[in-house]
């Protein structure tokens, strides 16, 4: 079970990050650290400074194999991270690439806005951060209000989750999807 965690050089709310990565560590998968450039990402802890994480490949490095030999692509939310992500079009490529291979993808938060910007909402069925619901809606989506929401309406499994809350649950439900557990 190899899993991407991709994340944006800065802006990634910490916990989004480290929950699910030691979920799947625990689970015996094997998280990878994707960014948009190489060396540190810097976490928050809301809006401050939290702790920072090596980058193990780029979505540069990828872009020829994109999503291949991973099992699963995580979303982690916070503000900033996903608002830089969509406007980094090989990011936006390597997101794609999930759906296309109809490999899972669990996002938190505001992670969804990297959904919206890859085009793979439309007729879906997600949960997020309550301020992207109109986002997610005018990508055809449909936003619904819980703790996780698992979709299999679509050429993949994607699950979703509103915030840092709900991480048990999203947890939870990426490992059932990705390892059957």
């Amino acid at each position: 079970m190899r899993i991407a965690f991709l994340v944006a050089p800065e802006g990634v709310e910490q916990v989004e990050l480290t929950d699910p990565w030691q979920a799947v560590r625990d689970a015996g998968g094997e998280p990878v650290l994707v960014s948009t450039r190489p060396g540190e990402v810097q976490a928050f802890h809301h809006l401050d400074r939290a702790d920072t994480f090596p980058v193990d490949t780029t979505v540069g490095e990828l872009s020829a194999t994109g999503a291949e030999g991973f099992d699963a692509l995580v979303l982690p939310g916070g503000v900033a991270n996903p608002d830089q992500l969509r406007t980094d079009a090989d990011a936006v490529a390597f997101v794609r690439d999930f759906f296309r291979r109809g490999l899972p993808v669990a996002a938190i938060c505001h992670a969804a806005w990297t959904l919206v910007e890859a085009d793979v909402v439309r007729g879906r069925t997600l949960t997020s951060w309550p301020s992207l619901a109109t986002d997610i809606r005018n990508a055809g989506g449909t936003w619904v209000d819980q703790q996780v929401k698992v979709c299999t309406g679509g050429p993949n499994v994607l699950v979703t989750s509103r915030r840092p809350d709900d991480l048990k649950a999203f947890d939870e439900a990426l490992l059932e999807q990705v390892s059957g557990v």
